[in-house]
C-alpha cells in the first residue's frame, strides 16, 4: 500500500557531516525506516523509496512527474496478437551494485528476470519460503495465477506467457515489487545459508548503492558511478528518520536535511513563509479510507456501514485534520485518474437516515476499535477521535487504539480489527491497482483487502476489464464496479488529499509523482 515515509540527519543520532561533501550530498527527512529494513521483499510499499526508487530498476518505468510508461531494463517489448505473450529486449551491460559484501562478474541478464518472478511465484523455488509473509503485491495482483510461464529466448531476451488477457500487465510490471534482483548475489547467499542478506544488505542496479543502516536513525546510499543512466549528481543520499514532525520541520529550516517529505497540513503555512524554503503540492491519486472489517458481526451489514458513512462529517473532518488541504472522497479511485465514476456522488451527511440504518442493523451498542497509525500525513489520532465523536451522534461506539504502522499492517492483515484509518496511492495510474489488491476476493486471502469484503460481482467486473483491450471498454466496467462499491460501503471512504512536499531552494531537479514515491537520481544541489 502506498503510504511512504523518510527523514532528518543530526550529531545526536551519531552521524558526523564531516565524512560528507555538503554540496554533494542530500540529506532528506523522513518518518519511518522500511518495517524491519526489508528492501528485496516488498511486505509492505513503505520500504519505495527507499528500495525501488534508490536501489533498484525495473523492466519498465514512468516518465517523470506521469503515469506514462516507458522503456528501462527492457529497451523495448512485443504483445502477440492474442495478448498472452510479452517479449522483453534487456538492454545490455548494466552493471549491479559492487560493495564490499559483493562483486558482480557479469551485468545483468535474463537469468535475473526468472529469478526475480519465479522467486515470487514458484511455490518449489528454493527462494519462495524465504518470505514468511509471502509478496503480498505479486498474490494480490493474481500473479502466480496468471503467469504460465517465463522462459529464456536469449541471453537478453524473456518471454512472459500469460494465461488471460491481461490489460493492466505492462503497467503493473513498472511497479516497486517487480524491480529486477542479482540472481548472482542470490546464489551467493543461498550457497552460504545468508538468505536475509537479500533484503538487510539489498544489491541492485538502481542509482545508488546501499551503504549502512543505523536502526531508527539513518540509511544511508552511495551514487552508483556505473548507472546505465549514468551516474547521479549528488554522490551520497541519506534517509534521516526524525519520527517527530515538529522536529523534521525544524531541521529543514536548520538546513540539516534539505527535503521533508510529506509535511502536516498545518506546518505548510510556516514553510510556505520561509524565504529559503519552497512547498509544492499536487492532487496525487491517493484516497483516504475507513477500512471496516466485514468478517464482524455488525460491519457485516452494508446499513450499518452506510450508516457509518453518512454520520461523518467530511467538512470538519478536511478542515481539522488537512487544514483544507483536501476534497471529500466518496470512490476508492481518486478523480485524476481515468474512469472515475461522474455519475456517483457523496452520501449526504444524514444523522437522522444514519441512526435509522442503525437499528435496522440490529447494532447493540457493543463497543467497537479503530486503529490508527502513529505518524504519517494526517494526526491519524485526531482524525479517528473525530469520526468516534461523529458516530456516537447515531450511537455507534468507538475506542481509538493507536499503534506504530508495521503492527497496524500486520493485524489488519490478519483480520485483527474492527475498523482502521488507511490511504491508498496509486502504483502504477491503472484503475485496477486501487481495485483488485484492495476490494478483490483474491486480496483478502493475500491480507491487502483490509476490509476483507468479497464480492462475486465485483470480481467479475474487474475480471473482465483487465482482460478487456479496450480501454473505453475498461472504463465503463470500472465505473459499474464502483457504483457497487458505493451501494455496499465496504470502505467508509473519507477525502483525497494534496500531496505536498517541503524542500530548500538550493534543490533542484526534483519532479513529484502523482504515485506519491520520490526518486532523487536527477536531483542536485546549488550553493
Amino acid at each position: 500500500m502506498r503510504l511512504r515515509f523518510l527523514v532528518a540527519l543530526t550529531m545526536a543520532c551519531g552521524v558526523s557531516l564531516s565524512a560528507w561533501s555538503a554540496s554533494k550530498s542530500l540529506t532528506v527527512c523522513t518518518e519511518n525506516a522500511p518495517e524491519g529494513f526489508d528492501m528485496a521483499r516488498y511486505q509492505s510499499t513503505v520500504t519505495n523509496d527507499a528500495s525501488s526508487e534508490a536501489l533498484y530498476d525495473r523492466l519498465l518505468d514512468f516518465e517523470r512527474g506521469t503515469t506514462r510508461v516507458i522503456p528501462s531494463l527492457a529497451e523495448r517489448y512485443q504483445v502477440s496478437r492474442d495478448g498472452l505473450s510479452y517479449t522483453f529486449y534487456l538492454r545490455q551491460g548494466v552493471r549491479f551494485h559492487r560493495t564490499e559484501y559483493f562483486t558482480p562478474t557479469r551485468t545483468l541478464n535474463a537469468d535475473d528476470v526468472l529469478f526475480t518472478f519465479q522467486r515470487m511465484l514458484d511455490r518449489n523455488h528454493p527462494w519462495y519460503a524465504s518470505a514468511p509473509s509471502g509478496y503480498p503485491f505479486a498474490s494480490s495482483l493474481g500473479l502466480a495465477g496468471l503467469i504460465k510461464s517465463i522462459d529464456k529466448q536469449g541471453p537478453y531476451v524473456v518471454r512472459f506467457t500469460l494465461q488471460r488477457t491481461e490489460s493492466p500487465f505492462i503497467a503493473n510490471l513498472a511497479m516497486g515489487f517487480a524491480s529486477i534482483l542479482s540472481k548472482e548475489y542470490a546464489d551467493q547467499l543461498l550457497r552460504t545459508g545468508r538468505l536475509e542478506d537479500l533484503n538487510t544488505h539489498p544489491i541492485g542496479s538502481g542509482p545508488f548503492l546501499f551503504k549502512r543502516y543505523d536502526k531508527d536513525a539513518t540509511i544511508r546510499y552511495q551514487a552508483h558511478a556505473d548507472y546505465w543512466r549514468g551516474a547521479p549528481r549528488i554522490e551520497n543520499l541519506y534517509f534521516s528518520i526524525t519520527p517527530d514532525h515538529a522536529v523534521r520541520v525544524q531541521r529543514l529550516l536548520a538546513n540539516e536535511c534539505q527535503i521533508a517529505i510529506q509535511p502536516k497540513p498545518e506546518s505548510l503555512p510556516q514553510l510556505r513563509s520561509h524565504p529559503e524554503i519552497q512547498v509544492n503540492s499536487i492532487p496525487a491519486l491517493w484516497t483516504m479510507y475507513v477500512a471496516p472489517n466485514t468478517s464482524r458481526r455488525w460491519l457485516s451489514d452494508k446499513r450499518f456501514r452506510q450508516a457509518l458513512w453518512m454520520a461523518m462529517d467530511k467538512a470538519a473532518y478536511i478542515k481539522a485534520v488537512l487544514s483544507g488541504n483536501a476534497t471529500p472522497a466518496w470512490n476508492p479511485i481518486p478523480p485524476g485518474m481515468w474512469s472515475y465514476s461522474t455519475t456517483t456522488s457523496d452520501y449526504p451527511y444524514d444523522l437522522l437516515k444514519a441512526r435509522k440504518l442503525v437499528k435496522a442493523s440490529g447494532y447493540d451498542g457493543t463497543e467497537l476499535v479503530m486503529l490508527a497509525r502513529t505518524g504519517g500525513l494526517i494526526d491519524a489520532k485526531k482524525a479517528a477521535e473525530l469520526l468516534q465523536a461523529d458516530w456516537a451522534k447515531i450511537g455507534v461506539k468507538l475506542k481509538v487504539v493507536q499503534m506504530e504502522w508495521g503492527e497496524v499492517l500486520r493485524r489488519t492483515a490478519r483480520g485483527e480489527h474492527d475498523l482502521a484509518l488507511f490511504g491508498w496511492v496509486s502504483d502504477n495510474g491503472d484503475p485496477d491497482n486501487f481495485l483488485t489488491p484492495n476490494l478483490s476476493c483474491a486480496a483478502v486471502a493475500s491480507g491487502g483487502n483490509r476490509s476483507r469484503w468479497c464480492n462475486p460481482d465485483f470480481d467479475m467486473l474487474l475480471s473482465r476489464a483487465r482482460a478487456s483491450s479496450d480501454i473505453r471498454e475498461r472504463a465503463r466496467l470500472y465505473e459499474a464496479a464502483q457504483q457497487l462499491f458505493h451501494e455496499e460501503a465496504p470502505w467508509i471512504p473519507t477525502v483525497y488529499p494534496m500531496q505536498p512536499i517541503a524542500m530548500r531552494k538550493s534543490v533542484r531537479g526534483f519532479v513529484q509523482s502523482p504515485f506519491g514515491s520520490h526518486n532523487f537520481y536527477k536531483v542536485y544541489l546549488t550553493d
